[in-house]
């Protein structure tokens, strides 16, 4: 069992023992803390909550609903939503937060609270420590019973979702229609089951093929979309038959495309084939991805003559990045698309219009997109921690013994080498360390990440 507390949320598995996992206990006393920290930011207190389809998200929901309600805080639940969605629908419904109820890419397993501002923004670093502590100290002044808070389902934040996404001006459904393009879906059995397939009917895509689309939370492979968990799409995509393949992770934030020929078209570069699009409509413009993020954003943002910036992994900073920048487009190199136009958020729902817009407006297959752009291959690896691995000392070690290059130490530990690169950090959502690196040649940036793999086992076991 475990349970992650960090500016990505309260993350943990069901079950076992309070403090050990998102046990009923452990969600009342993080959702109490959140609630307390809203009523010390604001006189009245609405909250929107929502969630993804996994099994256990019901059950969440009803404690959310009823701590919040506990401490006096109205809730407007807006039931199976993506997180995008739950984010637009804070600042529809004039809320003063939100919870997400999903543990995003984790397997079913897992479950997660979000914790969003009233802007349907994740909450700063320094709101989730105020957060922590007051879990911590269980500091909660619950209401009496004629002043506990008032519950209400909302219906159509989907629908108002898309309709704000059909009305972008860079969206342009008239070309998609024209393209008649047909397209495989693969929603992973959750709430993208919903979302996606009204939005492609609404940008005129008539010819669909639905794999995992019933919101059963019953995954029917790993719920995260990287390439070796997407065999049954591709291989559909490999007969010839769809002009692209469109999969999301289970709350929708992230986008992951799939070429007509089953290759994968990388996730890293959902991002860079919007922004591109984006680019090109504006005449240029700054954009952010994390450290982790493919230097393919880098290049062509400055073939448009714009200026990139990278930011500490987590949507939290990039949002901020964005900000200081003023940035047009954004987001991480894991299919996630931030489009502020729209909101600033991770939005796989903008990134499908934006990118059939683009690749409409293209015309030509997807995989003649992709050449276009260059050509980088990234190697993303994980090793498992145990809780005697100190792995702050670790990364320290490794920043002094590759002193010699350029060395950044914002998030973990990322070494650049020319056009070669290797990141090193602690996952905010899992018990593992991240090994990323990337370069023109695939066997280098195997080799660079293996390389690294190997120095950290070394400093591990000359520690021990």
């Amino acid at each position: 069992m475990a349970l992650i507390t960090s500016i990505s949320g309260i993350r943990g598995t069901i079950g076992g023992s309070a403090g050990e996992g998102l046990t009923p206990i452990d969600t009342v006393k993080y959702t109490a803390a959140f609630g307390t920290y809203l009523k010390q930011q604001h006189e009245k207190v609405i909250v929107v909550i929502g969630r993804d389809a996994r099994i256990s998200g019901e059950m969440v929901a009803k404690l959310v609903g009823a701590t919040l309600q506990g401490l006096g805080i109205d809730v407007l639940d807006i039931d199976l939503a993506t997180t995008p969605t739950v984010e637009l629908a804070v600042v529809d419904e004039k809320a003063q937060g939100g919870i997400i109820i999903t543990a995003s890419h984790n397997p079913g397993q897992w479950n997660a609270l979000k914790l969003l501002n009233e802007a349907g923004e994740f909450i700063s670093a320094e709101a989730g420590k105020a957060v922590l502590d007051l879990a911590e100290a269980a500091d909660f002044d619950f209401a009496t019973v004629n002043k506990l808070g008032a519950y209400q389902r909302i219906e159509g934040a989907t629908e108002k979702h898309i309709e704000t996404i059909l009305a972008l001006p860079e969206v342009d459904t008239e070309a998609i229609r024209e393209r008649n393009f047909k397209v495989a879906i693969d929603c992973i059995n959750s709430v993208g089951s919903i979302a996606v397939p009204m939005l492609l009917e609404k940008l005129g895509v008539t010819q669909i093929e639905k794999f995992y689309c019933e919101p059963n939370g019953s995954f029917a492979h790993n719920p995260e979309p990287v390439p070796e968990n997407l065999n049954h799409i591709c291989g559909k995509l490999e007969q010839g038959s769809f002009d692209l393949g469109i999969v999301v992770d289970p709350d929708v934030d992230r986008l992951v495309l799939i070429q007509e020929n089953g290759d994968p078209f990388g996730e890293e570069y959902t991002l860079v084939a919007v922004a591109d699009y984006i680019l090109g409509l504006n005449g240029g413009g700054n954009t952010v991805s994390n450290l982790s993020s493919s230097l393919a954003l880098h290049d062509v943002t400055e073939k448009h003559g714009g200026s990139y910036t990278a930011a500490a992994v987590g949507e939290v900073n990039v949002v901020k990045a964005m900000k200081e920048t003023d940035a047009i487009i954004g987001g991480e190199g894991n299919g996630g698309v931030i489009f502020p136009r729209l909101h600033y958020g991770r939005d796989a729902l903008v990134g499908i219009a934006l990118f059939l817009s683009h690749l409409a407006k293209f015309g030509k297959p997807i995989s003649q997109l992709k050449a276009k752009y260059p050509q980088y291959h990234i190697s993303k690896n994980k090793m498992e921690l145990t809780p005697d691995i100190d792995m702050t000392s670790v990364l320290a070690t490794l920043a002094e013994r590759y002193a010699n290059q350029p060395v950044n130490t914002t998030d973990g530990v990322k070494i650049s080498f020319d056009r070669e690169w290797v990141h090193l950090r602690k996952s905010n959502t899992e018990p593992i360390i991240r090994i990323i690196s990337e370069s023109n040649s695939r066997a280098t940036a195997e080799h660079l990440a293996n390389k690294l793999i190997t120095d950290i086992r070394e400093i591990i076991n000359t520690n021990h």
